[in-house]
């Protein structure tokens, strides 16, 4: 009997993570947001075959076509969370096993978090119930500046849910990264420079023998692909002056590729920032002076950035992204336009920006003929608490409103007499 029960179980699940595909579906009559203009008041969106065919008013039905009434709803792109763990642990802070947490001096640039990613655990129907629809992922590993690979993942449960691997490296050249260079920021930018030399160097410097100037021979082999310009490098950074060095580094290395997490202080270089084209994943209620190095955070950050032309996404900041957090996105980002900042450019920061920074954004992030189709229709204001989704498409396919915690909630919860 507890083999039998543990079998249905295990479908159970297996139904919920690989839901089977409508030919067509279209949603009908809502107030869509496309990303790419006004809102169309009375939209629709025709889906076939996991992709956008068609956005406007009155699209005719194919044949079998599922519909969907979105009358007095929101129908918009996907959610993007631009930075998150989801899948690399159960529980970050409870002991169990945490897949995004390396320690040790074994492995740092080399930590390969796609090759961690479970499309089962928890956290990915929790977030997906949230209308968040991909995810960035990354590790954080200790040993030395570099922070591991990070990949880009689809929260639909499938086994292939891992779509473009070791995307970014992690680098750390804020207060962080001073420390693990001997404590201060004098050590830490020759630091960065000797490994990538390192890794550009590899393999001829450790087959003689000579060895890596900083990095172990597995990091200098992870790195060379970001050290050629062949990935982006998702800099934990937060104070001006430092965001400053990253922009003369950049200019003098045009080859690489650059995007910082953190930048409280960002608004103060907003303009240098637009110019250089570095954009910024930012937390928008980062306003504390907790540390040094966030002396000038400010809650209107967003819109500076915003009124400056640079391009920024919205995410929790660097060491609060744990796997249960990254629905807070939606949250983060109406706090935003709380303090100043435009709904439709709050709402890209969620959708259509994190698609471009991180390579994704002539696929995902806008509703458009040819695209993805994640697709979010919501029973309000996707940027109000109160609001949730009522469908949820991840590539043409309807996900199941539900995880272990609805299923516990209508498991055990009193019934009505």
């Amino acid at each position: 009997m507890i083999i039998r029960n543990a079998l249905v179980a295990a479908a159970a699940l297996l139904a919920f993570a690989a839901p089977a595909a409508a030919q067509s579906v279209l949603i009908k009559g809502g107030r869509v947001i496309t990303n790419a203009g006004a809102p169309l008041e009375r939209g629709d969106v025709l889906i076939t075959n996991g992709r956008i065919v068609a956005v406007g008013a009155n699209i005719a039905a194919p044949a079998g076509a599922t519909l969907i009434d979105a009358a007095g709803k929101w129908v918009t792109p996907g959610v993007f969370a631009a930075m998150s763990e989801v899948g690399l642990s159960e529980i970050s802070g409870s002991g169990a096993p945490n897949d995004a947490s390396v320690s040790g001096a074994l492995v740092s640039a080399a930590a390969d978090a796609g090759r961690a990613f479970d499309p089962a655990a928890t956290a990915v129907a929790v977030t997906r119930l949230e209308g968040v629809t991909r995810a960035a992922i990354a590790p954080s590993a200790s040993g030395t500046v570099f922070g591991g690979r990070g990949a880009i993942v689809a929260l639909d449960g499938r086994a292939e849910s891992v779509f473009r691997q070791r995307s970014f490296q992690v680098v750390e050249l804020g207060e962080t990264g001073a420390s693990r260079t001997g404590g201060s920021r004098t050590a830490l930018w020759p630091t960065l420079e000797a490994a990538l030399r390192d890794a550009r160097e590899y393999p001829s410097r450790y087959r003689s023998g000579q060895g890596g100037a900083v990095l172990s021979e597995i990091d200098a082999q992870a790195l060379q692909p970001f050290a050629l310009g062949q990935g982006m490098f998702l800099v934990h950074i937060e104070r001006a002056a430092d965001i400053r060095e990253l922009i003369r580094f950049a200019l003098a290395n045009p080859s690489l590729k650059f995007a910082i997490h953190g930048g409280a202080e960002a608004w103060l270089v907003a303009d240098e920032l637009a110019a250089a084209k570095i954009p910024v994943i930012l937390d928008p209620m980062v306003n504390l002076p907790d540390r040094m190095e966030r002396l000038a955070a400010r809650l209107d950050n967003a819109a500076l950035l915003h009124k400056a032309g640079a391009k920024f996404a919205i995410a929790p900041g660097p060491g609060s992204v744990d796997a249960h957090q990254a629905r807070l996105v939606l949250q983060l980002a109406g706090n935003a336009v709380a303090n100043g900042l435009a709904w439709d450019a709050a709402f890209a920061a969620i959708t259509k920006t994190p698609a471009e920074i991180f390579g994704v954004g002539l696929d995902l992030g806008t509703l458009a003929a040819g695209r993805t189709a994640d697709v979010v229709v919501w029973d309000g204001d996707p940027l109000e608490v109160q609001s949730a989704p009522t469908a949820v498409y991840i590539a043409g396919r309807e996900m199941p409103l539900v995880s272990r915690q609805t299923r516990l909630r209508d498991r055990y919860m009193p019934k009505a007499r």
